[in-house]
């Protein structure tokens, strides 16, 4: 109280003048309209203003919410496209493929832990492994694209073979308007194009022609997008097209993966490896 006392009788004249002006104001807006509608807009403008910032916090902490379900609406959409099992737990689904004449292919979702795309073959790992029913040979595609086979596992985590690999890693690929179908490999120049061999060169091509996966290979569906024909030119060692594809998915920002299991792998496998048999004792 003494300090009040104190403070008042050393700043009366300041205080004084303070709580005059205040009265002043007070007067003024309660008094006068226009000064009124100028409170009531500048005091809508300052509501206005925090309550943008408020939802622009609240959709921020939703990100995570917001980005899990748009995972599953990926999912839900591959159920229709490819057969895709539209499960949120990393558990795999019997769904029957709805393009590729009765084959069976289960799906998980999970992300990318650790990635690279400066070397000649590259690598990425998997949040998802063997408890989630992940094994080598399964195919891995990506939102936007094909990303991988799966070469190695432990219980929570795997590693995936990148389609940018030079020397270990082929993708039957087919160009999606004429049917004709190739082989895809990486020269290891450019982390955004593959190539397309193995196409004879009376294949008519044009600039933007749609390249997916062909079926045949039992790792990846028939017609997963690969990307686009960004140039072509006849190889003068084969006299086939030497055809560049821009990939649709960005290998270097991938975050997102499906891995992919075709439940009649083993059966495929097996005829294939009659015919291997077959070959070799015609030789």
């Amino acid at each position: 109280m003494g300090f009040l006392l104190r403070l008042f009788s050393k700043n009366g004249l300041f205080v004084f003048f303070i709580f005059l002006q205040l009265s002043a104001l007070v007067l003024i807006f309660s008094r006068n309209s226009m000064q009124q509608s100028w409170l009531a807009s500048q005091t809508a403008a300052l509501n206005s203003w925090v309550s943008g910032y408020i939802d622009e916090g609240a959709s921020y902490l939703k990100l995570k919410q917001i980005n899990d379900e748009l995972v599953a609406q990926n999912k839900a959409l591959m159920v229709q496209v490819y057969g895709k099992g539209a499960n949120q737990a990393p558990d795999f689904r019997k769904v029957h493929d709805t393009i590729g004449g009765g084959q069976i292919y289960t799906f998980v979702d999970g992300e990318i832990v650790f990635n690279n795309i400066n070397r000649k073959d590259n690598y990425f790992t998997i949040n998802r492994g063997k408890r989630d029913g992940v094994y080598p040979k399964m195919g891995v595609m990506a939102p936007n694209g094909i990303a991988g086979i799966v070469i190695n596992t432990t219980n929570s985590y795997a590693l995936v073979q990148s389609i940018l690999s030079m020397d270990k890693i082929k993708i039957n690929a087919a160009l999606k308007k004429s049917g004709y179908f190739g082989t895809l490999t990486w020269k290891g120049d450019d982390s955004r194009v593959m190539h397309l061999s193995d196409i004879p060169k009376y294949v008519p091509l044009q600039v933007g022609d749609t390249v997916v996966t062909d079926g045949k290979s039992a790792i990846f569906p028939r017609g997963v997008m690969i990307g686009k024909v960004a140039g072509y030119q006849v190889d003068s060692k084969t006299g086939f097209w030497d055809i560049s594809v821009e990939l649709s998915e960005k290998m270097g920002t991938l975050n997102k993966i499906y891995v992919v299991k075709n439940l009649k792998k083993a059966e495929v496998d097996k005829i294939q490896d009659t015919l291997q048999a077959t070959i070799k004792r015609e030789k």
